[in-house]
């Protein structure tokens, strides 16, 4: 019998499973399928929430000397007015506080963080003359889910103080600036390094000095300056001077002005004091529990941010690696490192865990399925599901999604639906097999598919527009809870190729004959 003989007669569901299930390429076809959903699992980033858009800048205007009243009238309300004339902002909070006011703009749910900061950095710049004079030129600083830490390592040790914590995790932070796929790092705690200066008044008064001179010179005279060029055969080298400040007692003797015919120096009129900043926050870390707890003692903590689209659980495994390689040459021996957030181990371990479940509920339905028709129509949906999970996943990859709870939820969600088509056909063929065993395989079982094709069609579009409009729900919510309808969407379109291409081959090799050697009759 002829593919165009059999195809002869039969509807959308009929012809499909007659293209199929004589050919060749059909098991090359399943097994490619499950390749590439292999490839898409392994290469999804795994993350425990999904990417949102939703871009936040915050805008630090100076302006020193004013009072919040004064910031108020002068910058905040036109600030306000300015800032809620950008297209697409839904949220605009501003403060006014002694010496600067801040605003804080949020952008609609979506908006392409690109197009948000060109707005803002646009309307900010065009209207820079609309400022007070006085005010400084605006900070802006963008915020975004992906500034959440994805890595906190915390630095302590006995006997060891905020101030030498701090410079420990400062050379670190260097070096993890070079990890790929590390956006932000930042230091929490310790103490820096700084010179302070304290001004004797009685001896600025005596010399006809104010704090204001001094600052200036102070900071000129910690300035590095060219210095002129000089030749070298057809090269020309530029010359720098180097930073004068090394230590306190190079503060110390900077020339700060000249009184009675003779120079005046920094010692003479300040007291300078080389040490840790002021406290402005703190970390602790309290080893053990109960009554066996140790501490608390001084830490600091360096947290770790990735990039946007990177997979969260590499970026954490690159960054230990990095920590583990430091240890005994910038890390000392006396310093320990501790790591007190891993949101790539828990993003793995909870998509690892949500992978287990999915696979559990795929064998529980292949069970089910196994006690209500047969071991065969079973081992039938035993590939027809990964097969369809496969080509959901890859549709994942494709698309850009993350491998996150609310993907795989949607993927299990979609399990006991997506197996509908399966069964349905099935449990036809398996009629249709059992009534007339005298009629050809090949035929019998395209009969089958054809008979339950236009329901299965129209049973699985109507479940699709029964949960698709939930992809555009607005808000936050909306891109949050997305996956689900349009993966458990997309999973039912796949499941319904895979019942009318993929179940009529596979039930003809469960039957015990390859659909290549079956004898036709009349």
């Amino acid at each position: 019998m002829r593919t165009s003989q059999m195809n002869s007669g039969y509807g959308f569901a009929g012809r499909m499973a007659s293209s199929f299930i004589g050919s060749r390429l059909t098991p090359i076809l399943i097994a490619a399928l499950i390749g590439l959903g292999v490839f898409a699992t392994l290469r999804l980033p795994r993350e425990e929430e999904p990417q949102i858009n939703v871009p936040m800048f915050d805008i630090m205007v100076p302006f020193n000397g004013a009072s919040p009243g004064e910031i108020e009238k002068h910058l905040v309300e036109v600030g306000e007015r300015k800032l809620w004339e950008i297209s697409g902002v839904e949220y605009v909070y501003s403060m006014a506080q002694p010496n600067f006011a801040m605003f804080t703009v949020r952008f609609e749910v979506g908006t392409r963080p690109e197009e948000a900061a060109n707005r803002i950095y646009t309307k900010t710049l065009d209207n820079r003359d609309l400022f007070p004079r006085g005010a400084g030129e605006p900070l802006i600083k963008f915020r975004s889910i992906d500034d959440v830490p994805v890595l906190a390592l915390t630095l302590w040790g006995p006997g060891q103080d905020a101030y030498s914590l701090r410079r420990t995790a400062a050379r670190i932070q260097t070096e993890l600036n070079s990890v790929r796929d590390v956006s932000e790092t930042r230091i929490i705690g310790g103490r820096k390094r700084q010179f302070i200066v304290h001004f004797d008044p009685l001896s600025l008064a005596r010399y006809r000095l104010t704090p204001q001179t001094l600052s200036g010179i102070i900071r000129n005279s910690n300035a590095r300056m060219p210095s002129g060029h000089y030749n070298l055969g057809e090269t020309r080298l530029l010359a720098e001077a180097d930073a004068f400040v090394r230590s306190a007692a190079d503060l110390e003797s900077i020339v700060v002005g000249v009184y009675d015919g003779r120079p005046v120096k920094l010692s003479e009129v300040a007291r300078v004091m080389d040490g840790p900043d002021e406290d402005e926050s703190s970390v602790f870390m309290l080893e053990g529990r109960g009554s066996g707890a140790r501490g608390p003692e001084p830490a600091v903590t360096l947290s770790v941010a990735k990039r946007r689209g990177a997979n969260a659980t590499d970026v954490s495994r690159a960054v230990l690696a990095k920590i583990e390689a430091m240890k005994g040459r910038e890390i000392p021996s006396s310093v320990l490192v501790t790591v007190t957030r891993n949101y790539g181990e828990t993003a793995k371990d909870k998509s690892d865990e949500l992978i287990y479940h999915m696979l559990l509920a795929t064998l529980s339905v292949t069970l089910l399925i196994a006690i209500a028709l047969g071991i065969r129509e079973a081992a039938v949906v035993l590939v027809t599901i990964p097969v369809t999970l496969a080509l959901t996943m890859l549709v994942y990859y494709l698309y850009g999604y993350t491998l996150n709870r609310i993907t795989l939820f949607a993927l299990i969600f979609s399990i006991g639906i997506l197996v509908d088509d399966a069964i349905v056909v099935v449990e036809n063929i398996n009629r249709h097999y059992a009534m007339d065993r005298g009629r050809p395989l090949l035929r019998t079982i395209v009969a089958a598919v054809d008979e339950v094709g236009n329901p299965t069609i129209l049973a699985t579009w109507t479940v699709i527009a029964s949960i698709l409009p939930m992809a555009f729900v607005s808000g936050m919510m909306g891109p949050y809870m997305r996956p689900i309808p349009i993966g458990a969407s997309v999973a039912m379109l796949f499941s319904l190729m895979v019942a009318f291409v993929f179940t009529p081959w596979l039930y003809a090799k469960a039957a015990g004959r390859w659909p290549g050697t079956v004898q036709h009759g009349g």
